[in-house]
């Protein structure tokens, strides 16, 4: 693991910590860059007629309400695809934050949760996987001077809504439906659009999969990849894959993935 000191990193004004790009469709693409190799993790907005989605919540480092308060203009319905800090740091700030209901109390209630790399990679379940050679400081920049990493925690959101596989979300002119596909945790879920937009999460997208962290299961996990690779899904229903991670997907490409995914673990 590189040694890195906070007072090492670059302070990154709050109003320059995302990224934004529209990605066609009415979605908007929000990165979060400076979470590093393993927390720089994407947020995506859909805009609806009567209100819009908004599908994970980024770090929490910084307030998303002061840096982008667009997001909150109509009446935003939060998803969460599963209850990874990298995901439900901001979740405290929606009023309606949804989550599956297998981890439901995990985002009400949640653990504890470090920016230090080998804490955080302990708390995962992901400390002797000798992948993750990484700088000891997850952070590749801090929001403001003097920003203190370990003050760093989750804030709960003692509200949060359980989800299902088949439940909906109505957006007025667009709705997207719940799939449960568990494997990198036993609440991962996507959200299919009706335009045929499929936000995986971490279920799938470009680069290594995570399937031995806490809470992970091989078995499910394939089940899920079989599933995505059914031809009426991938093969027909999707047009593209908004990943927690990375780039845009085709449905070529995310089945690539999954395919791969299959024959790289045993049954």
């Amino acid at each position: 693991m590189t040694h890195r000191e906070p007072d090492d990193l670059p302070v990154v004004a709050p109003d320059r910590w995302f990224r934004v790009t529209e990605v066609g469709d009415g979605v908007t693409l929000v990165e979060e860059p400076h979470g590093g190799e393993l927390l720089a993790a994407n947020i995506w907005h859909v805009r609806g007629r009567d209100r819009d989605l908004v599908v994970d919540s980024g770090l929490g480092v910084v307030a998303l309400r002061e840096s982008l308060p667009w997001l909150f203009e109509n009446d935003p319905v939060l998803v969460l695809s599963h209850a990874h800090l990298d995901h439900m740091g901001g979740a405290h700030e929606f009023a309606d934050c949804r989550v599956h209901a297998a981890e439901v109390d995990e985002v009400r209630r949640p653990g504890p949760a470090s920016l230090r790399t080998a804490t955080l990679l302990d708390l995962l379940g992901l400390a002797d996987d000798p992948a993750w050679a990484l700088p000891d400081v997850a952070l590749t920049a801090l929001p403001h001077a003097g920003f203190d990493l370990d003050a760093y925690g989750l804030r709960g959101v003692p509200a949060a809504r359980p989800l299902e596989e088949g439940d909906v979300v109505d957006l007025g002119d667009r709705t997207v439906t719940v799939l449960s596909l568990p494997g990198h945790t036993p609440g991962s879920l996507a959200l299919l659009d009706g335009s045929g937009a499929l936000f995986s999460g971490d279920v799938l997208y470009e680069g290594g999969l995570i399937d031995s962290c806490h809470g992970a299961d091989v078995a499910a996990y394939r089940r899920t990849m079989e599933r995505l690779l059914r031809p009426d899904l991938l093969g027909r229903d999707v047009t593209r894959v908004l990943p927690g991670h990375g780039r845009v997907l085709p449905p070529a490409d995310a089945r690539e993935i999954a395919a791969g995914y299959l024959a790289s673990t045993r049954p």
